[in-house]
């Protein structure tokens, strides 16, 4: 029965333990919102997700997410900002950015464009998008232009330098 009753104490400290974590975590969750026991949450919405797989030429799979949903470490975080889908597309003498951001007017848009990165933000009443794209090869940023038509912004952008077609040099076998 002594061994029982030793056994039982020493389990029973070990889920107190665990309710104490428990407890401690959730408190924590609802402090990183900023809100405090029996308040009500303020929800933000609407909620966007989703995402692209594409496999690269090097036949590794890539996953791109977009939207206001990330994953977090309890539960996902929900942020006002949405991500939008960017397709970005390499031609031979230039870049092409398409970004769908439906619910902005042009006027809204803001485009800022270094060699090798573009950032892209938009406000219009509670919609607000932010993209930063980093570039495959440097841009002339002087050289970008712009078009917004039915919810789709496209940047075209000049690279640098231009690549030949065969893709090299010819190398002369002696």
């Amino acid at each position: 029965m002594y061994e029982f009753d030793a056994w039982w104490r020493r389990t029973k400290k070990l889920f107190d333990e665990i309710d104490r974590l428990f407890e401690e975590m959730m408190r924590e969750a609802i402090s990183e919102e900023g809100i405090k026991p029996g308040e009500k949450r303020r929800v933000i919405g609407p909620y966007y997700y989703g995402f692209s797989v594409t496999v690269g030429p090097d036949g590794i799979p890539k996953v791109r997410e977009w939207g206001n949903i990330k994953p977090g470490l309890i539960r996902p975080m929900v942020t006002e900002t949405i991500e939008p889908f960017v397709d970005v597309i390499e031609e031979e003498d230039k870049v092409k950015i398409i970004a769908d951001m439906p619910g902005v007017e042009k006027e809204d848009i803001q485009i800022h464009a270094t060699e090798r990165n573009v950032r892209i933000s938009a406000e219009r009443g509670e919609r607000k998008y932010y993209k930063e794209i980093n570039l495959p090869v440097k841009v002339k940023p002087e050289s970008s232009r712009a078009s917004y038509k039915n919810g789709v912004l496209t940047i075209e952008l000049e690279k640098k330098e231009k690549t030949s077609r065969e893709g090299g040099v010819r190398i002369k076998v002696e």
